[in-house]
């Protein structure tokens, strides 16, 4: 068991046989140390992929998009869930449907912060059914940039999320992978 797997086992809250809730550690009050060690996770297994900048959605993404970009030596992008009044020309737009929120909403970049020759890793916080991820990756298509990989903090294998993303050939590496959330108790996947 990893380090995540643990604290996930000690404080991750199952809601059901589809949510885990993280909030204590990852969504509403982050814990450093725990980011920290995720980002070396990730810093680690991507360093040799030639990763120019790092994309997360907003906002459980961030710290450990941030501290991965730090660790990395390159810049992060933040993409929006909503248009700002100042973000209006030149952008990048698409739609994506929330698991998790059930509603479909938009994520929108500056088209200054995604460059055609940029080798893109995005970072997100949980993999489900790939809908975040994929409305990213559109994102970045809209370029000529290459997208070296995907990190995913949690991701829920019993979801479809990286099955449609490795059938487009995307190199996907997840921290902690879940098996179930059945009888309200986390299972991962033993690897």
């Amino acid at each position: 068991m990893n380090f995540l797997e643990e604290k996930i086992e000690k404080e991750g809250k199952v809601v059901n046989n589809d949510i885990l809730k993280v909030d204590s550690f990852i969504n509403q009050q982050v814990d450093g140390n725990l980011m920290n060690k995720i980002a070396e996770n990730f810093s680690n297994y991507f360093s040799k992929y030639g990763v120019s900048k790092v994309v997360t959605i907003e906002a459980s993404g961030i710290a450990p998009a941030l501290l991965t970009a730090i660790k990395l030596n390159v810049p992060m992008v933040i993409l929006k869930k909503q248009q700002s009044k100042t973000l209006t020309d030149n952008i990048y737009k698409t739609s994506v449907k929330s698991f998790t929120k059930n509603n479909v909403y938009s994520l929108v970049v500056s088209q200054d912060f995604i460059k055609d020759d940029d080798n893109i890793l995005i970072i997100d916080d949980f993999l489900a059914n790939g809908e975040a991820v994929s409305g990213a990756i559109r994102l970045i298509k809209n370029t000529k940039a290459k997208i070296a990989g995907i990190g995913i903090v949690i991701e829920k294998s019993f979801q479809p999320g990286r099955k449609k993303l490795e059938e487009q050939g995307y190199n996907v590496y997840s921290i902690a992978k879940i098996k179930s959330l059945e009888n309200n108790k986390v299972k991962f996947v033993e690897e």
